[in-house]
């Protein structure tokens, strides 16, 4: 199993209409063979002075059975649609794909 936290950083103003489109894609990730776990995750304000916020980020968290099924579903015609109607909104994009240690 693998774990990928995905940091997308959706352009000011955007993070509203992000989201609607993140989320429409969402049922379709989970029925995907090997997906485990897929949501997406917005920074709360806990008063922790450790913690970093940034309003425009979405944080991605997803589990695989394995890098095929990431590749797979990378691959996927949902996903080629869904960067497709987000292109405009990402601002940047960055990826850790994690095993256990």
């Amino acid at each position: 199993m693998i774990q990928v936290i995905a940091f997308i950083r959706v352009k000011e103003s955007k993070l509203s209409e992000f989201l609607e489109i993140f989320k429409a894609n969402v049922p379709a990730v989970r029925q995907e063979p090997g997906c485990l776990e897929y949501f997406p995750a917005v920074d709360v304000d806990t008063g922790s002075p450790v913690q970093v916020q940034d309003k425009n980020m979405v944080t991605v968290i997803e589990k695989w059975q394995s890098t095929q099924a990431l590749e797979d579903h990378l691959k996927s015609p949902h996903m080629l649609r869904y960067r497709e109607k987000t292109k405009d909104l990402v601002q940047d994009l960055s990826i850790r794909v994690l095993q256990e240690a």
